[in-house]
């Protein structure tokens, strides 16, 4: 999963202290700042293997070269 890496590190601490605001009220408990990160890092990689998914989705979708589905099966007949 990818690292969330901010410009500097007031954008860090902002989006920290956001993420913390943000789900303290939601989760019903105090947050660490290392919670915080967690939660952030988590919810951007979601939303990543969603826009990856989705992704794949169109492009075989797309994909007019696609294998078509054989019919070709062993067949067994028991007597």
């Amino acid at each position: 999963m990818k690292r969330l890496y901010p410009a500097n590190d007031n954008d860090a601490g902002r989006q920290i202290a956001r993420t913390r605001q943000i789900w303290q009220r939601r989760i019903g408990r105090g947050l660490t700042d290392e919670d915080s990160r967690q939660i952030a890092e988590n919810v951007t990689g979601f939303f990543a293997v969603l826009a990856e998914w989705s992704h794949a989705e169109r492009s075989a979708a797309n994909d007019n070269n696609a294998p078509s589905k054989s019919h070709d099966c062993e067949v067994r007949h028991d007597r």
